[in-house]
């Protein structure tokens, strides 16, 4: 994505909250949300073509972006700037604060952050204020500590891992995940489960080990903050009303807000209990129903996001997005020759029983000084696969190689040696803090190497640890399409890498993928379904990745 289109977006978000925050028409604020979204996903450099073209974007907001491009900001941005103090900005994200409160707040008390309010209520420096009574400053208190922790936002293999905790201990006759983790984001704020059961699941629930404190207790909804310090909202609902409460809990809220606006052009009304016309139930059962209904195809969760799916559902322009079903292998996989735990044999065993047509094994090349790779282990390597491929005939297993990208974008080895590798996956994993330029020629260099094939996690971040590193992704994109070099959908719940912004822009260079679990233990292997989470967030299909393809096209592909 451009940069200039991050920055552009960023600017008419601001934008959006400080008009929000001064009273500004909802319905405007609105078209600001949804533009700066469109012009942070739009495929093209806005900087070097025309903002209008961004779907979203109409003459009074281009004139806005022409003007940041031109000098970084404009007028009704400077203007709210100076209007809204960012003590009071930050404020207004407490859960139940105002604009009005936060402002004489800031101005009569100096209280200019969530942590100064909570410090303030604590000792007793707002007690007696006009306005702000004991309810008052309990429920702020309380806002302040949920804001604290709804920051804690947690990676997807966290949060999954406690969503299928809470969901295995109780008793229902349907029970599911909903909300940002079915549409499988990055990250996690907290787990929506939707169960049909008696009132008596909310008892055990609270009862349950796992459980740290109780925040609200009730018949149809209690929530709590569990042990690792994520909140779980448990919501009971009709078994009639699954369908709709499931397209409701799931959102996003922009998909939900554009799905009820068409509902309510036909005189329906559209929630949480059903599909309405007056008293007459439409659809409820299933979300299928619910879409259906709506004139639409139905929309994968992964996918509603309000990023033109909508648009292409009514179409029937959807694609069908790759499914885990559709993984015939997994091409970047790890034993213990070199960082993985478990055996080579093992390893292969293991993917056996998952049903692949094929498997790569690509321990990491000796640049990676830690791990002490040498030509000869990986030759005697070569030669256990060779062996083991005559106990498994229905599965090609492929002899790889995880290469490193040095600074200057070459590779541990030789042509000669690369050359008789099945699958070459080359990775960054040392300098991170390169300039942009240089590190962007470092992967343009990769990916000219006629020998590799496969750029594995792109951006090498590891989420809340490491940021992404920077490069000029269109850039690196248009030289993958060139080269024919596969770019990797980094499984590891850590990495989630390339996200599916990324993702979706190098699909428009004309970049293929690989959904790879980057597997270091036998259990791993399963991570490939957060692979596939981020590619159904990016709309691919089987044709853009590499590893649903058969055998015969992969290795065409691999070595045309």
């Amino acid at each position: 994505m451009a940069r200039a289109n991050e920055q552009a977006a960023a600017a008419l978000q601001e934008y959006a909250e400080l008009f929000a925050l001064t009273g500004g028409d909802a319905f405007r604020v609105r078209s600001y949300q949804k533009a700066a979204k469109a012009i942070a996903g739009h495929p093209e450099d806005i900087s070097a073509t025309d903002v209008r073209a961004v779907p979203g974007v109409g003459e009074a907001i281009a004139k806005k972006m022409e003007e940041f491009l031109q000098r970084g900001s404009f007028r009704q941005l400077d203007d709210l700037r100076g209007r809204v103090p960012e003590g009071v900005r930050r404020l207004t994200r407490v859960p139940s604060l105002g604009p009005k409160t936060a402002i004489t707040l800031f101005e009569e008390f100096g209280i200019d952050s969530p942590a100064a309010l909570g410090e303030a209520i604590a000792a007793g420096r707002l007690d007696g204020v006009k306005g702000l009574g004991p309810k008052t400053l309990a429920n702020l208190a309380k806002g302040v500590e949920q804001l604290e922790q709804s920051g804690r936002r947690v990676h997807i293999g966290v949060a999954m891992a406690l969503a299928e905790q809470v969901m295995a201990s109780l008793t229902a006759e349907r029970v599911a995940y909903a909300g940002s983790l079915r549409r499988m984001k990055d990250t996690i704020g907290d787990i929506d489960i939707l169960a049909v059961a008696p009132v008596s699941v909310m008892e055990g629930f609270r009862a349950q080990p796992y459980v740290a404190e109780v925040i609200a207790a009730g018949d149809k909804k209690t929530s709590v903050r569990t042990t690792s310090g994520i909140q779980v909202d448990l919501r009971v609902v009709p078994a009639g009303s699954w369908g709709a409460a499931m397209q409701y809990f799931t959102g996003s809220k922009e998909h939900n807000v554009a799905i009820r606006e068409m509902a309510v052009k036909k005189g329906w009304k559209l929630s949480e209990y059903g599909l309405f016309e007056g008293e007459r139930v439409i659809a409820a059962e299933s979300e299928e129903d619910i879409y259906a209904a709506l004139g639409m195809q139905f929309v994968p969760p992964p996918m509603r996001e309000d990023g033109g799916e909508v648009r292409a559902a009514l179409r029937g322009e959807l694609p069908e997005p790759v499914r885990l079903e559709d993984l015939l292998g997994d091409l970047h996989t790890h034993t213990d020759l070199t960082d993985g735990i478990a055996s080579l044999e093992d390893m292969v065993a293991a993917a056996h029983a998952r049903g692949y047509s094929y498997y790569a094994v690509t321990d990491h090349a000796p640049d990676l000084a830690m791990q002490r790779m040498t030509l000869d282990k990986a030759l005697e390597q070569r030669e256990r696969l060779a062996k083991l491929q005559q106990s498994y005939p229905g599965m090609r297993l492929l002899h790889g190689t995880e290469l490193n990208i040095a600074p200057d974008g070459s590779v541990d080895w030789p042509a000669d040696v690369l050359r008789a590798f099945d699958v070459c996956v080359a990775s960054v994993h040392s300098h991170f803090g390169m300039p942009r330029d240089e590190m962007t020629r470092r992967f343009i260099a990769a990916c000219e190497n006629p020998y590799v094939d496969i750029i594995g996690h792109p951006t090498t971040r590891k989420i809340g640890k490491r940021e992404p590193v920077d490069a000029d992704w269109d850039a690196v994109f248009r030289a993958a399409a060139r080269t024919g070099t596969a770019m990797e959908i980094d499984s590891y719940p850590d990495r989630s890498d390339l996200p599916a912004d990324l993702v979706r822009l190098a699909r428009h260079h004309g970049v293929k993928f690989s959904i790879d679990s980057d597997s270091h233990a036998i259990p791993h292997l399963a991570h490939q379904r957060f692979g596939v989470g981020i590619a159904q967030r990016a709309w691919l299909t089987t044709d853009d990745v590499i590893n649903t393809w058969p055998l015969e096209r992969l290795l065409a592909f691999l070595r045309p």
